[in-house]
């Protein structure tokens, strides 16, 4: 089996001992992101719902990197930092998947990375 990482300049770069994404023969796994602007490495913390769109946003930029895409996702979690906030969350959420969703988990944590609101993470077929 092949592991290859993935990286493009059209998300955030990893904050950490990470990589954006890790490929194999037939799937992808793609590390947390946060609703960090890829042009200008600031969070976007304008409102809950656009801190969503970006974190999502910057998911689907690393899926196709790796070629893929959201339609292949299989698994998704979703980290939040206050569940008063999950309608709104799942609300954009449904905008990115809006057909067959994957499954998910959806967690409240204590705290994420530079204080975000809101993380997804995803696991992905690769496109046929």
């Amino acid at each position: 089996m092949v592991r290859t990482i993935v990286a493009t300049d059209k998300a955030p770069g990893a904050i950490g001992p990470y990589s954006q994404a890790v490929q194999t023969d037939s799937m992808v796994f793609v590390s947390g992101q946060l609703a960090i602007d890829p042009a200008t490495g600031e969070l976007v913390t304008t409102d809950i719902r656009q801190e969503t769109r970006q974190a999502l946003t910057n998911l689907e930029a690393i899926l196709i990197a790796a070629g893929s895409s959201l339609k292949h996702v299989l698994k998704t979690t979703v980290y939040i930092a206050d569940m008063d906030q999950f309608a709104e969350i799942n609300a954009i959420y449904a905008e990115f998947f809006k057909e067959d969703p994957p499954a998910r988990a959806c967690v409240e944590v204590a705290r994420l990375p530079k204080d975000a609101n809101v993380e997804v993470e995803a696991i992905a077929l690769l496109s046929a």
